[in-house]
């Protein structure tokens, strides 16, 4: 039990007029402070500078700062059995002092172990020593390094079942951490999890920094996606048109010539390896430029994705897989602000090249289009392939469908480049 300050230290010092008083002076002490030398305080009320002059021996002067010796002062307040020292009658008024310093000190080793424990897995490890990574792991763990430990063991154990091939996320929660729900977006874990798998991959810079991209839910989406974890595996299939058969497949699941869904789960379990080294496969925006495609052209035309809007996890995920088999993206969209921006996302993210998308092809549509057409809507953005594209769109202040420039667009199809 703390022993209750003597009746006339309380005098001196306590009460709440010199809370202010006794919290500067205990702060001395957290930083690290001894009772040895001078202590000056500056900015005194008189009321502050009376109690100072009693509690050490001087005569009270109208001065607004005083310099303490903090060796006397101890000696006065053991010769009046009052306290051993200041910090002693400080910690009897209001409670032990802390030492900040030390404290920090302990917090820094601690966090130091943390960032070093080995046998981390090591795409933890990379990310840990990266310039965000710590950082994000107090964040998540509120600052406990022993809750960091945890957080940093559960996403070994998830990283550990990592690339997977076509797991749904809440089976992966389930067998790594025994909870379905330990993966859900915002969770710490998942949070962890998605960064440590970032890091490592050699696309999240560029990723990180287009500012193009899907909200950031369809971009964790992504993230699992690209580590064989499905998220929504039936969500926004993608649809394709004269994909060529995968080598390891006896038959693809879909009619040549005949619009077909692929979906996430499938792309992620398949894993197709695409026989498209050095061919064209051409991207557009819209379902309905696809179907004309297979209406007219059948099983004549060069192979045709669809993105329908902005790419989501399917579609990004197949295009992602063409890509690292060597096919040539050729990339179109409508004329009109979203479609700049998908062409934009298209060109960074999925190494695609524009096609039949730049400022003569859409004067040219401009100028033929009806006068009830379409107007721009929306925020504008600038072709990063074309500098003169968005400054004709604002000139025109005409949108241009992608259906409506069908028979140019199925010339390549029909043709190639």
């Amino acid at each position: 039990m703390a022993t209750a300050p003597d009746p006339r230290l309380q005098r001196l010092l306590g009460g709440p007029a010199l809370a202010a008083l006794r919290q500067r002076l205990r702060r001395h002490y957290e930083r690290g402070g001894t009772d040895g030398g001078r202590l000056l305080l500056d900015r005194l009320q008189a009321h502050e500078q009376e109690a100072l002059a009693l509690l050490s021996g001087r005569p009270a002067r109208p001065a607004r700062s005083l310099r303490l010796d903090l060796a006397d002062l101890q000696a006065r307040l053991q010769a009046a059995g009052l306290a051993d020292s200041l910090r002693a009658a400080l910690e009897r008024l209001d409670g032990p002092i802390a030492d900040a310093t030390a404290e920090r000190a302990a917090a820094q080793a601690a966090w130091a172990a943390v960032q070093t424990r080995p046998g981390r897995d090591p795409r933890l490890g990379a990310w840990l020593q990266a310039a965000t990574g710590l950082g994000l792991l107090k964040r998540l763990a509120r600052q406990d390094p022993v809750a960091a430990e945890d957080l940093l063991t559960q996403a070994g154990a998830v990283l550990a079942r990592l690339p997977a091939a076509g797991l749904p996320r809440s089976q992966l929660a389930a067998l790594a951490l025994g909870d379905a729900h330990a993966l859900d977006a915002g969770r710490p874990t998942a949070t962890l999890v998605l960064a440590a798998w970032r890091h490592g991959e050699a696309s999240a810079d560029a990723l990180a920094a287009e500012p193009d991209t899907p909200p950031q839910e369809e971009r964790i989406r992504d993230v699992w996606a690209r580590a064989g974890v499905l998220v929504n595996e039936l969500a926004r299939p993608v649809l394709v048109l004269n994909l060529p058969v995968p080598r390891h497949l006896d038959a693809a699941p879909w009619l040549c010539g005949e619009p077909a869904y692929l979906s996430l789960r499938w792309l992620l379990r398949q894993r197709p390896d695409w026989p498209v080294a050095g061919r064209p496969v051409f991207v557009c925006e819209n379902p309905n430029l696809l179907a004309i495609a297979a209406e007219r052209l059948g099983t004549h035309g060069a192979p045709l994705v669809c993105t329908d809007g902005m790419p989501a996890a399917a579609q990004r995920s197949l295009l992602e897989q063409l890509g690292r088999a060597g096919a040539h993206l050729r990339c179109h969209a409508d004329f009109d602000w979203a479609g700049v921006r998908i062409v934009n996302h298209l060109l960074t993210y999925a190494g695609a090249t524009p096609w039949r998308m730049d400022s003569a092809r859409y004067e040219a549509a401009a100028h033929q289009a009806t006068a009830s057409g379409l107007a721009l809507a929306g925020p504008d953005a600038e072709a990063r392939w074309d500098a003169a594209l968005a400054p004709a769109m604002r000139r025109h202040g005409r949108a241009i469908a992608e259906e409506a420039l069908a028979d140019t667009l199925l010339e390549d199809l029909t043709t190639g480049p």
